[in-house]
């Protein structure tokens, strides 16, 4: 059976707190990182986190980003610094990633900054008005400016983890992938996917995975198959 690895995060992406503990009470010591998003904030995210970290030992990542003038994130920051959790999503602009930071000054928490979400593809960019180009590069030159803001670490799909990992400011920082599906899972809403396996071959530090592990009839065990994938060569 393999053993807990918080490269693994597994997004507590239900409905509210009493089955995120539930969840969680399945998974057991299968798994030490948790993603807590926005989902959650209204059915008690943040008292999840809290009972997650201080009561169970867990790593938690909670995935907000915030997005908006430098002071009102700044402030933002400041606020979920106090609960001692490891990381936190902003948008990956430069003036939200150096506010972000300054709001976490003195603390822990890493922040991360979002490069493209993984469930865009080209034609949502076009549709937004985003600039021509091709998106890998524009997911790389997005986590550079990034870098270059102090942010601790990007989140990108894992078709551009290699891509962000070979980059001179990637070095030291963390990569974290959503998108990642284990070989055979449902795709969903994701566009830019890739195995366990493949993700940490191509350098990510942490992978996000979400529905293949909490609607499988035994999360546990979802969990320790996509621990097995993780490591197969």
């Amino acid at each position: 059976m393999p053993q807990s690895d918080d490269r693994l995060i597994v997004a507590l992406d239900v409905p509210h707190a009493v089955a995120g503990l539930q969840l969680a009470d399945q998974l057991g010591d299968a798994v030490s990182f948790y993603k807590i998003g926005l989902g959650m904030l209204t059915g008690g995210g943040l008292a999840l986190a809290q009972e997650l970290k201080d009561e169970r030992g867990k790593r938690i990542f909670l995935d907000m980003k915030l997005f908006d003038i430098g002071a009102t994130v700044e402030a933002a920051v400041r606020g979920l610094a106090q609960f001692d959790l490891d990381l936190l999503t902003v948008h990956g602009d430069p003036h939200v990633v150096r506010a972000a930071k300054e709001g976490a000054s003195g603390s822990n928490l890493k922040i991360m900054a979002v490069t493209i979400l993984t469930s865009l593809d080209r034609a949502d960019l076009d549709a937004s008005l985003v600039r021509q180009g091709d998106l890998p590069e524009l997911v790389a030159t997005r986590a550079a400016r990034a870098f270059e803001a102090g942010a601790d670490g990007v989140i990108a799909s894992p078709q551009e983890a290699a891509l962000i990992r070979a980059l001179p400011e990637a070095d030291g920082r963390l990569i974290v992938t959503p998108g990642v599906r284990p070989a055979g899972a449902a795709v969903g809403d994701q566009k830019r996917i890739a195995t366990p396996a493949q993700a940490i071959a191509d350098g990510v530090d942490h992978i996000v995975v979400g529905r293949p592990i909490h609607t499988a009839p035994s999360p546990r065990a979802a969990a320790e198959a996509i621990l097995s994938e993780m490591i197969s060569p």
